[in-house]
């Protein structure tokens, strides 16, 4: 099965991106909104913008199907 990084609209909480980022690495979605979050807190920005970026970027999976 291909694997391809997407938006994911089941569980979403903002735009989805955490949530597809856990599914293609296979990790739990909580773990990854946390490292999101404490990068963005220490980043000065460049986390949040990333994440705008992604959430623009990334095909929502209804795309895909």
């Amino acid at each position: 099965m291909n694997k391809r990084l997407c938006r994911k609209t089941n569980g979403q909480m903002l735009c989805g991106v955490c949530n597809g980022i856990a599914e293609y690495f296979n990790a739990d979605v909580s773990l990854i909104r946390l490292i999101t979050v404490a990068a963005g807190l220490c980043s000065a920005g460049t986390v949040i913008f990333a994440y705008l970026a992604a959430a623009v970027i990334l095909p929502d999976e209804k795309q895909w199907k």
